[in-house]
């Protein structure tokens, strides 16, 4: 037979075009943007605009969980090929702009090849249809008691859906969770529906504000949420074990005046919700994720915690809505701006409610500096992570290793010069990404003088700097610290 229509000579020819393109390309590989920490994070090429995550979770967290994830991205040149960070569950399907696409994995990318090349410029909508396993150690679900929760920190989301998964690539996210009737689900930002279908419930969430992929959160589990009202009407509402809630509410009450404490040094809230996720789980770590920040259960529980060392690390997760969340870090090596402000505000808090003086927290890190740079680094050259481990890149030198360049600052420039440049740092950034240059540039022109040398010297030295206004200030040799 014969067959001569020209919607079949098309139809042959289009293949064939697809086949010599996908035969001229080079074999599929991991690609990255360049991080120096991890250099494979984040896929060159577009710039995602927003997410919309799809989780049917079927009460059984030792099980995959069904999903499909839909991206709608703007390409920022031509792409024959479209890599997305992508591992830890099976692919099923993808499209691109609605038409079917190849795929296949390398590495921790899963890589897309669409029917027709997407041009510079356009906008492109990806569809994957895949399976989200809870399973494993190396980040992403965390399995609790009752459910599950996320902690994605540094490189995991991806571990979860596909994505692109650096901070540099902030997107709004849409959540829709199905799950069990018996159990409840929260995530970013604020409920936009909830529906009922036979024995499950399908949950809705949306963001308002960008974020970074290392912070979505989602929780499962047979959790109460608690409402309560913060500065000019903010939503606040945490989520905890619900036999918990009773147990939990004296801390929980105490988020209201936390985030006014907080606004009063640095400038308005800057999201849409916040509250306290609190689960079921030894994480060894509590996470940002922004408006919902995660806590261990054994943190309010434990009785060997004093109650100054709760709230302070409360403040901590706090603080980093505007450190980290809203202003997120442009590349993982700038992460001493996260963790250095969240741990000055968590000194500082604990400094005017506990009477525990932040200099001798300072003094005391001093003493160690040294030894910390030699083990981990400088704090904005931290030493690259343990290969599967990347929590490990969160190391002393990052915490107050780095609030101590944020006290010797403060020493260099006078503490109202100081207040001016934390208040403008989060208002020029909001939404954003920034650099540790582009703190450079604003201390320097809040500072009315160049402080390139000052701050070459403590934030990339092997050694640590004289700390201003205290010469007697000694840090140990490193052999004397273990390091």
């Amino acid at each position: 037979m014969l067959l001569t229509s020209r919607r079949l000579r098309a139809a042959l020819l289009a293949i064939a075009s697809a086949t010599l393109v996908a035969a001229t390309l080079p074999a599929p590989g991991p690609l990255g943007i360049g991080d120096p920490l991890f250099p494979e994070l984040g896929n060159p090429g577009y710039d995602v605009r927003s997410y919309d995550l799809d989780f049917t979770y079927g009460g059984d967290n030792t099980k995959p969980l069904d999903a499909v994830t839909k991206i709608h991205a703007v390409a920022t040149e031509r792409l024959e090929r479209i890599n997305l960070d992508f591992t830890h569950g099976t692919v099923r399907s993808v499209e691109v702009n609605g038409a079917p696409a190849q795929f296949e994995t390398a590495g921790e990318d899963l890589v897309v090849t669409p029917a027709e090349p997407v041009e510079a410029g356009a906008r492109m909508w990806v569809t994957v249809g895949h399976t989200s396993d809870p399973t494993g150690t190396a980040g992403g679900w965390v399995r609790t008691t009752d459910g599950l929760v996320m902690a994605n920190q540094a490189n995991a989301a991806h571990r979860v859906f596909p994505s692109n998964d650096h901070p540099a690539d902030k997107a709004y996210y849409t959540f829709h969770v199905t799950a069990p009737q018996k159990l409840t689900v929260v995530a970013n930002g604020l409920p936009v529906d909830s529906r009922r279908h036979g024995a499950s419930t399908t949950w809705t969430y949306r963001t308002s504000h960008p974020m970074a992929s290392e912070l979505a959160q989602v929780s499962i589990g047979g959790s109460a949420v608690l409402h309560r009202e913060g500065p000019d009407g903010l939503p606040v509402r945490d989520v905890v074990p619900a036999a918990d809630k009773a147990k939990l509410e004296p801390w929980l009450a105490k988020t209201p005046d936390q985030i006014r404490w907080l606004e009063s040094k640095i400038g308005p809230y800057p999201f849409e919700t916040y509250g306290v996720l609190i689960a079921g789980a030894d994480t060894g770590f509590e996470l940002e994720t922004q408006t919902l920040s995660l806590f261990e259960r054994s943190l309010f529980t434990r009785p060997e915690y004093p109650a100054w060392y709760v709230e302070s690390v409360m403040v901590h997760e706090l603080s980093h809505q505007w450190f980290g969340d809203s202003v997120s870090p442009h590349s993982w090596s700038d992460v001493w701006l996260n963790e250095g402000h969240a741990t000055w505000y968590e000194a500082l808090y604990a400094q005017e409610h506990a009477k525990k003086p932040m200099e001798t927290r300072m003094k005391d890190a001093y003493a160690l500096s040294d030894g910390w740079r030699a083990a981990g680094g400088p704090p904005a050259a931290p030493a690259p992570p343990v290969p599967g481990q990347q929590i490990s890149l969160f190391r002393p030198v990052v915490y107050d290793g780095s609030a101590l360049v944020l006290y010797a600052l403060r020493e260099e420039i006078g503490t109202d010069a100081f207040s001016r440049l934390e208040r403008e740092w989060v208002r020029e950034h909001q939404d954003g990404n920034a650099t540790t240059a582009d703190f450079v540039r604003l201390a320097s022109e809040v500072a009315g003088r160049d402080l390139s040398g000052f701050f070459q010297a403590w934030l990339y030295g092997t050694k640590t700097p004289p700390m201003p206004g205290h010469p007697d200030w000694h840090s140990r040799p490193p052999a004397e610290n273990g390091a």
